[in-house]
C-alpha cells in the first residue's frame, strides 16, 4: 500500500478538486450570482471565513506530508470528521443534482480519510 502521507495528500487534493469542480459547475449552469450566496450580499468577514474554510484541504496536502505520524493521524481524523459534519449539514441546502451528488463524492473522501487514519495506528 502506498505510504500514508502520500496516501492523504491525494485524499485531501482529490476533495479539493470535489470543491472546486462543484464551484466550477455552479457558475457554468447559472447557479450562481457574483457576491451573494443563497441571495444573501456577504460580507468581507464571512468571505474571510469561506476563504478559511476552502484553506482546509490545501493545508492538509502540505501538513500530511510534513506532519509526524501520531499528529498527523489526529489531525487528518479532525479535519476530516469536521468537514463531514460541516457538508452533511449543507448537503439538504443545495439544490443543485450535480452539487448533491460531488458532496456525497466529497463525503465518501472524507470517510476515506478518517478510516484510513484510523486504522494507521
Amino acid at each position: 500500500m502506498t505510504d500514508k502521507p502520500f496516501l492523504f495528500s491525494f485524499l485531501w487534493a482529490a476533495l479539493m478538486l470535489t470543491y472546486l469542480l462543484g464551484d466550477v459547475l455552479r457558475i457554468f449552469s447559472g447557479d450562481f450570482k457574483p457576491g451573494e450566496i443563497d441571495g444573501i450580499k456577504l460580507s468581507q468577514a464571512a468571505w474571510l471565513g469561506i476563504a478559511v474554510l476552502m484553506l482546509i484541504p490545501i493545508l492538509m496536502i502540505i501538513g500530511s506530508l510534513l506532519l509526524n505520524q501520531p499528529v498527523n493521524r489526529q489531525v487528518n481524523i479532525g479535519a476530516a470528521a469536521f468537514l463531514l459534519l460541516f457538508n452533511l449539514v449543507g448537503l439538504p441546502t443545495y439544490p443543485s443534482l450535480y452539487d448533491r451528488f460531488l458532496i456525497v463524492v466529497g463525503l465518501a473522501i472524507n470517510v476515506m480519510t478518517i478510516w484510513f487514519a484510523w486504522q494507521w495506528g
